[in-house]
C-alpha cells in the first residue's frame, strides 16, 4: 500500500506525467512487490526557476531534478530491494526528464503498520486479519476466510 508523492522540475506536461506514473507504478509493483491496485501516485510540477540546488537555480545549471517521497510498510522490503528501486527509478526519471542534477532525491519511508492504512483499516489490522485461523467452526463460529490485502 505505497503512497508516492513526486515533485518534478519543469512545466506541467501530460506526457511526462503519464510516463512517470507508469514507471513508478511498474517499479513499485515489480521491485517492491506492492499490489498495483493500491499504489497511489501524486505528481507536482515545479518551474525550474523556483528550484535550486547548492544555492544555484536549476535553470542556470541547465539540468532538471525531481524529489520522490514514498511511504511503504515497515519490514516489507529488504535493503537490496530498496537499493534496486532507487537505482531503477533514478534511471527512469533521467530517461524521461533528460540530464538530472545528481542531488535528485528518492526517500523511502518505512512506516509502522499500526500507523497507517486505507479504507478505514490499518495495515496492522489487515495483517492480523490474515493470521486468524480460517477454521472457526470448531469454536462454534461460521468459518469465513478474511480478505487479505498485501502490506
Amino acid at each position: 500500500m505505497p503512497y508516492l508523492n513526486a515533485k518534478i522540475s519543469g512545466q506541467p506536461s501530460q506526457a511526462v506525467a503519464d510516463s512517470v506514473i507508469d514507471f513508478l507504478t511498474k517499479y513499485t509493483a515489480e521491485i517492491l512487490g506492492k499490489k498495483t491496485e493500491v499504489i497511489s501516485v501524486a505528481l507536482e510540477f515545479i518551474p525550474t526557476q523556483h528550484w535550486a540546488i547548492g544555492g544555484i537555480g536549476l535553470a542556470a545549471q541547465g539540468v532538471g531534478s525531481f524529489y520522490l517521497d514514498i511511504k511503504i510498510t515497515e519490514g516489507t522490503n529488504s535493503k537490496n530491494e530498496k537499493a534496486t528501486y532507487v537505482q531503477k527509478v533514478f534511471s527512469a526519471f533521467e530517461s524521461v526528464l533528460g540530464k538530472l542534477h545528481p542531488a535528485s532525491y528518492i526517500v523511502l519511508h518505512d512506516v509502522r503498520a499500526d500507523a497507517w492504512g486505507f479504507a478505514g483499516a490499518t495495515q496492522e489490522y489487515r495483517y492480523i486479519q490474515g493470521k486468524i485461523p480460517v477454521n472457526l467452526a470448531a469454536a462454534g463460529e461460521t468459518a469465513k476466510k478474511p480478505e487479505i490485502v498485501a502490506l
